[in-house]
């Protein structure tokens, strides 16, 4: 019986070398391979074992589930945070956890996020700050939450830095990721003749959130002054052109925004980074428990 074809972003180990990278390219059985040094190898199937495969043949590998307790910082975003939500709308929570260091350390490694059924999501915290430093939506607003259920003295350190995380790249990561969306989606209006209009509620969102974080050094939330008419949106009742152009007009808006920023070209890097050794020294201490 064959092994199952693999696809590009699946992280793989040679069985020959030992080696760990990512698939870039992939055919029927043959695949090359990009490795963390920069380098890359062609491979045929035979010679890959998909990592994920590797980890739970390692004894002692921990159970996703048993590391919610390790979930240092929680909070609530979605429609509820943005003051959207209507009835029956579900609860998103997010957060970071902090593994134990010898969990950390271990050959059998841990899952970058946790997830459940319940619209929960929490990055390690590696993870957490590398998306920050990317300006991630998501997970800047998480920082600014203000409806907060969990956070321990650690994680209160990182809250009260947030600021570092906020840069120009917010135009680059908030525009790209709009433009992009918004292709798909005139796409499928061509194509099938529908389309998610809560997506497009979201995706405007973004862009008046992106404004303001240009101009004031600040991730809303909440968006009360637009509730309204970004609800009207969401429920199919204004026509596709007329939300084009608002996200024209908005273009225009964080296009401008950027250009009289005072907000640094460049995140926070060094402060990001003894944060988090700060956090991997905790990790290993012995006072350290969930």
């Amino acid at each position: 019986m064959n092994a199952p074809i693999l696809h590009i972003g699946t992280k793989v180990v040679t069985k020959s070398r030992g080696r760990v990278g990512v698939i870039a390219l992939a055919g029927t059985q043959h695949y090359r391979i990009h490795f963390p040094d920069g380098s890359a190898e062609d491979c045929v199937r035979a010679d890959l074992t998909i990592f994920k495969h590797l980890q739970s043949e390692i004894p002692g590998a921990p159970d996703p589930s048993d590391l919610f307790p390790f979930v240092i910082y929680r909070c609530i975003v979605g429609s509820t945070a943005f003051g959207l939500n209507q009835q029956g709308s579900d609860i998103d929570r997010r957060g970071f956890y902090l593994p134990p260091a010898d969990l950390h350390w271990s050959l059998a490694g841990l899952p970058e996020q946790l997830e459940n059924d319940n619209e929960e999501v929490y990055w390690e915290l590696e993870k957490f700050i590398r998306l920050a430093l990317k300006a991630n939506p998501n997970v800047l607003e998480c920082l600014y939450s203000p409806l907060v259920e969990t956070c321990t003295p650690l994680a209160q350190e990182l809250i009260a830095m947030r600021h570092i995380f906020l840069s120009q790249t917010v135009h680059r990561t908030y525009n790209a990721y709009v433009l992009s969306q918004f292709k798909k989606l005139e796409q499928d209006l061509r194509a099938h003749g529908n389309i998610r209009w809560k997506h497009v509620m979201h995706l405007i969102r973004l862009q008046l959130s992106g404004i303001q974080v240009l101009r004031e050094g600040f991730v809303p939330l909440r968006v009360d002054a637009h509730r309204d008419r970004l609800l009207a949106i969401r429920r199919g009742e204004v026509p596709w052109d007329q939300v084009e152009q608002w996200r024209l007009a908005l273009h225009g808006e964080l296009d401008a925004a950027l250009a009289s920023s005072k907000l640094p070209e460049h995140p926070g890097y060094e402060q990001a980074n003894a944060f988090l050794l700060r956090a991997r020294r905790f990790a290993a201490s012995k006072e350290y428990s969930a």
